[in-house]
């Protein structure tokens, strides 16, 4: 018996929901050749109409569904139904206020019924997000509650899903990145079961997440990905979102490819006949012109012309944004911001303003600026605790911190260029984390990471659809249970200068986009040191393969050639950027030095002028100094010092350490190194038997090794690792059972004072908008830990074992790692990228 028309009508709808446009319009043609009844052809015609919108037919979608409005003897149900439609689809086309006023009424005309039923939350859902781009939040966030309430009565799984995900764009937009990507993760499993289209629209949402969260390459690459989706399924309005939003994530990193990015969303939109989502497009590309050609930036006019087709369309926000722009160059009157604007806004009035009394040469008032909008960004920060969102939620203040360092640095006042650089360094870590609550849901979601990660061992893992789910909600749990406490303190010049004893300085290099500096700060007072960018940057090139060429060939035929070429190169480095620093600090013998991402892989222990001298890299002067005089890893020194040379010393220096009271050290030992037993057991021998514990073989396993890291005040990891460039957190070393990852970190309730790596490339960080360095490091720092050693590049097996058993002897005597870490590559001869972080001395 063939189907009825109601029936068939019925499965379109169920169809179109589920976005399997192909199968909802086979089944609505055959509805509609089975019924003469009008209002049920009415019914049917504006379904036909919203699967015409979402497969790029715009214009033939509003006129059926105008069509089947404008019927004679149509009930007032239908009506309704149909006006909610044509709302949805003037939404689509950016036609804000008059879908707005079409919602509007079949919301008030089904309200007045007295029921509240599906059709009414799904007008409810479609108002909600007009009323998000026109940045209405409360009134959104009111639809959207009544509408989940709707289908949570009727145990409508797959729109509640869709509600809560809309819940979560709309606590986007008001700035709440953690609830946005909770909602919409928790939400994502449940519309991916509904259709590949569902789950492409959910992407496509959280990639603005990750885009504003500053995670811009996560979020092009999934953009790119939707993007495809949408294209394969003739989505043609859906595809120029998705291209629109990747030419507003690649606006502040890489402005000529957001240019090419909005002119191909330009044009799609503009072949839909989408005026206001043209003129969207069109904003981006006016701004990505202006960044990537400042000399030759677009006409005023241009700005005005577009901005007013925005404000027409109902997307004010932007229009604000693009009149602010327009004023970069100095020109008019900057437009006037409402204070209960978005943060993303205010910032950007700040940074024009900025740009502005920079460009007339007010220094001073550019700086002003500069400090403003990033106190503003202090007060955002101020919500989130997690490590990789502070770090990466830096983006909106990178224009604001090179204004600031730009400025200063034209200054030349100590004081002023001083402030900036603790500024630059303490942007992602001025607001202290509360450590989360050990969660055991986390910890399976790594467990079962790893296991994928062995499992997918000599291929991109990372590609995998299993993998990035488990990293979506392993990320999204990490935001949610890590708090933020207070924001911590930063200190002024003269405050530095009175902290410092005779024999240590700071070396506070600055690099400012285009110049690098360094301010030299001693006991004595602080010098501005000029330095050479070029040749800097000369000798940073190829530096990094240089040193893993050098590990690689220690020992070979091709050994003395690889050393004297690095050998060369960090000649030239210590030339150009130590020497003219150390020469106005030439009493000192301790070093803090704090360094811009541009500085983030030089070597500093390999430079010949750091011969004997101990030294840490700080994450700023201000946090060094806050965990001074902390004892956590510190013994009793001896009261006197060992004499003689080479062995003999080490000998005397372990007997002294067995000696003195000594903290609880940890040792572990990956698989596949071949003298990591050797190494973590030559190690040991610096410290009483009863102070120490080794794991290793079967028995190193990610459980085993973080008990030990809660309960010992030093950690000696020896393992394979790998620095995970994209995602830093995913950065780890080999256990047994597969690889601790950043993440892990955080569930460990206590972390040692002092950890060392000895595991190649977990030194190495990545660097987010210009100043913002994230590895291991950071995240053992961030942790807790006061001091780090690693290195950023491969190190000999051999050199490791020998010169970290000295750096124990050291620590076990009672000094600081930096200095011990001096003290034993002059013992043992042997010069290694291994380099102290946070707080070495």
């Amino acid at each position: 018996m063939p189907l009825s028309a109601s029936e068939l009508h019925r499965r379109g709808v169920e169809a179109a929901n589920a976005r399997r446009f192909t199968q909802a319009r086979r089944a609505l043609d055959a509805a509609s050749a089975r019924t003469d009844d009008p209002d049920l052809r009415a019914r049917i015609d504006g379904t036909i109409a919203y699967v015409l919108g979402q497969t790029g037919e715009p214009a033939a979608a509003e006129q059926l569904c105008r069509a089947a409005l404008a019927r004679p003897g149509l009930t007032t149900g239908t009506i309704t139904v149909l006006s909610g439609q044509l709302g949805t689809l003037l939404s689509h086309a950016g036609r804000l206020e008059e879908a707005e006023t079409m919602l509007t009424q079949a919301i008030d005309a089904l309200t007045a019924v007295g029921a509240e039923t599906i059709e009414l939350a799904n007008c409810l859902m479609n108002r909600s997000v007009v009323r998000m781009q026109r940045h209405e939040l409360d009134a959104c966030t009111a639809d959207l509650r009544r509408a989940v309430a709707v289908y949570e009565a009727a145990d409508a799984e797959e729109p509640l899903a869709e509600a809560r995900h809309n819940l979560g764009y709309a606590a986007l937009l008001g700035g709440d990145l953690v609830t946005a990507l909770s909602l919409m993760t928790r939400s994502r499993p449940t519309l991916a079961a509904t259709s590949d289209l569902a789950a492409a629209i959910s992407d496509l949402d959280r990639a603005e997440v990750l885009r504003d969260a500053g995670l811009t390459t996560e979020a092009e690459t999934l953009l790119a990905q939707v993007a495809r989706e949408f294209g394969a399924q003739r989505m043609r309005q859906a595809r120029g979102e998705a291209e629109f939003h990747r030419a507003r994530s690649l606006l502040r990193h890489d402005p000529a490819a957001a240019e090419r990015a909005a002119r191909t969303a330009l044009r799609r939109f503009t072949a839909l006949d989408n005026h206001a989502w043209a003129a969207r497009a069109e904003a981006v590309r006016l701004e990505a012109q202006q960044r990537a050609r400042p000399r030759k930036p677009p006409g005023a006019a241009e700005f005005v012309r577009v901005a007013k087709t925005l404000e027409r369309s109902g997307f004010r926000t932007e229009a604000a944004g693009l009149r602010l722009s327009a004023r970069r160059d100095g020109t008019g009157r900057m437009p006037r911001v409402d204070p209960a604007a978005p943060t993303p806004l205010r910032l950007h009035a700040h940074e024009v303003r900025a740009a502005r009394a920079a460009a007339a040469g007010r220094d001073r008032d550019a700086l002003r600026a500069a400090a403003e909008g990033l106190d503003l960004l202090t007060a955002w920060q101020r919500s989130f605790g997690a490590l990789d969102l502070q770090a990466s939620i830096a983006m909106h203040g990178s224009d604001l911190m090179f204004a600031g360092l730009s400025a200063a640095a034209r200054l030349g006042d100590p004081a002023v260029l001083f402030e900036w650089s603790e500024r630059a360094r303490h942007l992602s870590q001025q607001v202290a984390p509360v450590r989360p609550p050990h969660e055991e849901d986390l910890a399976v979601d790594l467990a079962e990471l790893r296991m994928l990660r062995a499992e997918l061992a000599g291929q991109d893992w990372t590609t995998d659809a299993r993998v990035r789910s488990l990293r979506d909600r392993v990320r999204e749990r990490q935001w949610a249970t890590t708090g933020s406490g207070g924001t911590r303190d930063r200190l002024g010049l003269a405050e530095a200068t009175a902290s410092l004893s005779g024999d240590t300085a700071v070396l506070s290099y600055v690099f400012t986009g285009t110049d690098l500096l360094a301010v030299v700060v001693t006991a004595s007072g602080a010098t501005v040191v000029g330095l050479s960018w070029p040749r800097v940057r000369a000798a940073l090139d190829g530096l990094r393969a240089d040193l893993d060429m050098a590990a690689l060939t220690r020992g070979g035929v091709m050994g003395p050639v690889t050393e004297r070429a690095l050998a060369a190169r960090l000649r030239l480095l210590d030339a150009e950027l130590l020497a003219p620093a150390r020469g106005a600090a030439v009493d000192a013998d301790k070093l803090v030095i704090t360094v811009p991402g541009a500085l983030g892989g030089v070597p500093w222990a390999m430079l010949p002028g750091m011969a004997g001298v101990a030294f840490t890299l700080a994450t700023s002067v201000s946090r060094w100094r806050a965990v001074h005089d902390s004892v956590r890893t510190r013994v009793r020194l001896p009261e006197s010092a060992p004499t003689g040379d080479g062995e003999q010393v080490l000998a005397e220096l372990r007997a002294l350490g067995r000696g003195a009271r000594s903290a609880q050290v940890g040792f572990a030992a990956g698989p596949r190194v071949p003298r990591a037993g050797e190494e973590v057991r030559r190690a040991a021998a610096a410290w009483p038997a009863d102070a120490t514990r080794i794991i290793e073989g079967p028995d190193a396993t990610v459980a085993a090794v973080t008990a030990l890291a809660a309960e010992v005040d030093l950690l000696h990891i020896a393992a394979h690792g790998r620095h995970a460039v994209d995602n830093p957190l995913f950065s780890g070393f080999e256990l047994t059972d597969g690889t601790l990852f950043g993440y892990d970190v955080d569930l460990i309730p206590r972390v040692p004072g002092t950890v060392i790596l000895s595991a190649c490339e977990l030194g190495r960080s990545s660097i987010r908008w210009g100043e913002e360095a994230l590895g291991m490091t950071r995240v053992w720092l961030h942790a807790g830990a006061e001091c780090v050693i690693a290195a950023p590049v491969a190190v000999p097996d051999d050199v490791a074992c020998e010169l970290l058993g000295a750096v124990h002897a050291g620590i076990a005597a009672g000094d600081a790692p930096a200095v011990a870490l001096a003290t034993a590559s002059d013992f043992t001869g042997l010069r290694a990228p291994f380099q102290c972080h946070g707080n070495g001395f």
